[in-house]
């Protein structure tokens, strides 16, 4: 794995760390990790829905992958004497190769990824967006566009996207303007199925 992209992300293209990510509770501590900070096992317990003991073997496996890591003393906020763990980046995007294996476990990940984000935002819709102020209420909320592109082109939009958020995401909160939330930006690029037309040498 490597910080590539610009947001400092983790890129994850090992099929091994993609099935280890593969697993709900995991996916419950890497988030709230990259979201809150270090934790011990036992701070993250009834927040992944876990044992203590439970939630350290998980974050020892995740470790094995370089997807979490020991605190360092100064980040520590409560009793050193207990392990404190960090997620090693704030967030992580995932690209497959293209042998079986690679896809198998892309897979995997993708459908606990999208069942992650479907409760997220459902929390979200019920719990949170009604009790935001009514200047937030004008400016949040979730779309759906459809939009007519080649492969280079959304490769191009992705990265300018990337660009656009780039300076907020590597901000420190201490920097923030005053106002400022934690905002969480969900993208999903879904193809269809077909070409809008037939590529040109591919007609039957």
């Amino acid at each position: 794995m490597s910080l590539t992209n610009p947001f400092g992300d983790l890129q994850v293209t090992d099929p091994q760390a993609m099935r280890a990510l593969a697993h709900p509770v995991r996916l419950a501590i890497l988030s709230f990790l990259q979201r809150n900070g270090p934790a011990t096992a036992t701070v993250l317990s009834p927040h992944v829905g876990a044992t203590p003991s439970v939630t350290s073997w998980h974050l020892r496996h995740l470790a094995g992958f370089g997807l979490v890591t020991d605190a360092d003393p100064e980040e520590v906020p409560g009793d050193r004497r207990q392990r404190w763990w960090k997620a090693k980046a704030r967030g992580f995007s995932v690209t497959a190769g293209e042998d079986p294996e690679s896809q198998v476990a892309a897979r995997a990940l993708g459908e606990q990824l999208a069942a992650a984000a479907q409760q997220q935002v459902t929390t979200w819709i019920t719990d949170v967006g009604p009790g935001l102020p009514a200047r937030w209420q004008r400016v949040v909320g979730v779309s759906n566009t459809n939009v007519p592109l080649t492969p280079d082109e959304l490769e191009e939009l992705s990265r300018r996207i990337d660009e656009l958020i780039a300076p907020y995401v590597h901000r420190a909160e201490a920097d923030a303007p005053d106002g400022a939330r934690i905002v969480r930006i969900l993208r999903h690029y879904l193809p269809g199925a077909d070409d809008l037309r037939p590529t040109p040498g591919e007609e039957s």
